[in-house]
């Protein structure tokens, strides 16, 4: 079990990218507080010994997607989504602007918004999201190509997609 000053500064590194990690995949305030709380949990009750900083940041990627994933494909999950309420929120945290570019990320399909999400918003390259998604360096860079002419097609070509 970890110290609570241990879990004072992981909570202080990673809550911001693990509350957005949930915002993008249950686009549900309620269940994003659930996951956010049930990752760190599985952190303090963890063993893991990480060999770097980005390997403890994989770590948390890793198990918060896959807590979303567990939630979404649970039996009593509703799945249907208030986006007036996931508008408000978005708009008291962001520019207009971007409230547009961010409300096109979340229609993407999954695997387009996953790739896009750890490129643009935590930074990874290509070969860093591969091992952390498990995926084809090829297949991301394909996922991050269709997702970027997704959403220039639907902003209209305002934005610059790359």
């Amino acid at each position: 079990m970890r110290s609570e000053d241990e879990l004072n500064r992981v909570i202080a590194l990673y809550s911001d990218m693990i509350k957005r990690i949930c915002l993008i995949h249950l686009k549900n305030h309620a269940d994003t507080e659930d996951i956010f709380q049930g990752v760190f949990l599985k952190y303090v009750l963890s063993s893991v010994v990480f060999e770097n900083d980005a390997h403890e940041k994989a770590w948390f990627i890793r198990v918060t997607i896959n807590a979303c994933k567990d939630l979404l494909k649970s039996f009593f999950y509703n799945r249907t989504v208030d986006l007036t309420e996931m508008h408000e929120q978005i708009a008291a945290e962001v520019s207009e602007e971007d409230t547009a570019v961010i409300e096109a990320v979340l229609r993407l399909p999954e695997k387009y918004r996953k790739v896009i999400y750890l490129h643009y918003f935590e930074g990874y390259t290509a070969p860093e999201i591969s091992e952390i998604l498990g995926k084809n360096v090829n297949t991301v860079y394909t996922y991050m190509q269709r997702a970027r002419q997704m959403l220039k097609k639907e902003l209209g070509g305002e934005y610059d997609a790359e």
